[in-house]
């Protein structure tokens, strides 16, 4: 366990720990520290406390001692050299014509740095600027290229809301914010109405996020009511409707009616009902048959008999039994019925392997009414026949 103080060196700045030592040192004190970047003045925000070693970044530095008058004054000239120091390096870098912004120009307490602190699209080549810069104040020059966030925070503002910035008042660091925080509170995902002056997501979608998240996890483990589905079908105590959409933070959903009015209920006052999927089944069972007999019609062709087995409806209009008769004698005139057996080119039938031609393709010499066939192959045809057809009768 140590001691410490929590100093700040800009109002909204980060907050770092110094060791108190023997010093009486209060909340709201001014104090001159060792830093990194040299010696600074700064504020005391957080009084003496005990904290964890492993909280400390060691070394710990310790405060060299409490601000006089003296040391007010002369933060106080060095922020008139600020306002200097801003215009000269805004002349240097128009004559240099480099693409950046100079947002703003700090003074260490001792004056032995100056930092000025910039905002650009892209990486700059600003080297012969330091040497202009250094030219001018004779002491160390530092350029620091920063973000737009950060930006927003040196320069302030007033925010949507009509107060001024989080981020230049009292936030001592930015915290990673995403547009899930957004969908999670149901706020508009416009852009225009969730962002900041800086362009980035506002700051404050981190504020109440995890109450939020909090009431979610309630409310998936009470599951006292369950909020029903958008597009779903329910009964309200006014009539049957359909969900437009919910809210999850008041526990209500918007209706539409069947006869045209919206309204808004709470979950524990409407009943989701279950769909009627008995014409989506009968539309299901149609196209399967379809599938299966390949017919556009919904009318199945086959009916199934005491067995189990299919049978071809019979046809109507089929005729009588001399028509059954003569189709039947027909089809054993006609092409072959074996799958294998096809006709060479010239009408004739394959033989098979014994040299011979199967029965099936046998044709007979005559006609059904008794008159002779004539021959494919004859050298001239007879006067006033056509080639393979028979004589017209007059």
């Amino acid at each position: 366990m140590q001691t410490v103080i929590g100093v700040r060196f800009k109002q909204a700045g980060k907050i770092y720990y110094f060791g108190a030592g023997a010093m009486e040192i209060a909340q709201g004190d001014d104090v001159i520290v060792e830093t990194a970047r040299g010696t600074e003045f700064g504020h005391v925000a957080l009084g003496p406390r005990e904290v964890e070693d492993a909280e400390v970044t060691l070394p710990l530095k310790s405060v060299e001692r409490k601000a006089t008058d003296e040391d007010r004054a002369q933060v106080a000239e060095n922020r008139a050299k600020e306002k200097e120091a801003f215009r000269i390096c805004e002349e240097k870098i128009a004559a240099r014509e480099l693409p950046m912004k100079l947002v703003g120009v700090e003074y260490t307490f001792d004056v032995s740095k100056i930092i000025f602190y910039f905002t650009a699209d892209g990486r700059i080549d600003f080297r012969e600027l330091v040497k202009d810069l250094a030219a001018v104040f004779r002491t160390r020059i530092e350029l620091r290229q920063i973000g737009v966030r950060d930006e927003a925070k040196m320069l302030g503002g007033i925010g949507c809301c009509g107060r001024p910035l989080c981020c230049a008042t009292f936030l001592g660091d930015f915290v990673p914010v995403s547009i899930r925080m957004a969908k999670e509170q149901n706020l508009s995902l416009n852009p225009t109405k969730i962002s900041g002056i800086c362009g980035r997501l506002m700051c404050c979608l981190k504020y109440e996020n995890d109450v939020y998240c909090e009431r979610r996890r309630e409310q998936s483990a009470l599951r006292k009511a369950q909020s029903p589905h958008p597009g779903s079908r329910v009964a309200t105590m006014e009539g049957d409707g359909k969900v437009i959409s919910i809210n999850a933070q008041r526990r209500s959903a918007t209706i539409l009616l069947d006869d045209s009015r919206t309204i808004v209920a709470s979950w524990e006052d409407i009943v989701e009902q279950e769909e009627d999927l008995s014409d989506v089944a009968a539309l299901a069972a149609i196209a399967m048959l379809q599938n299966e007999t390949g017919e556009p019609s919904g009318e199945r062709p086959y009916k199934r008999n005491g067995h189990g087995r299919e049978e071809r409806k019979e046809r109507s209009g089929r005729g009588d039994g001399e028509r059954r008769k003569k189709g039947a004698r027909a089809e054993n005139e006609g092409l072959p019925k074996r799958r294998g057996d096809r006709f060479e080119k010239g009408g004739r039938p394959h033989k098979d392997a014994r040299g011979g031609r199967h029965a099936s393709h046998d044709r007979s010499s005559r006609r059904e009414d008794g008159r002779p066939r004539p021959h494919r192959n004859s050298a001239k045809p007879q006067e006033g026949h056509h080639e393979g057809r028979p004589p017209q009768e007059e």
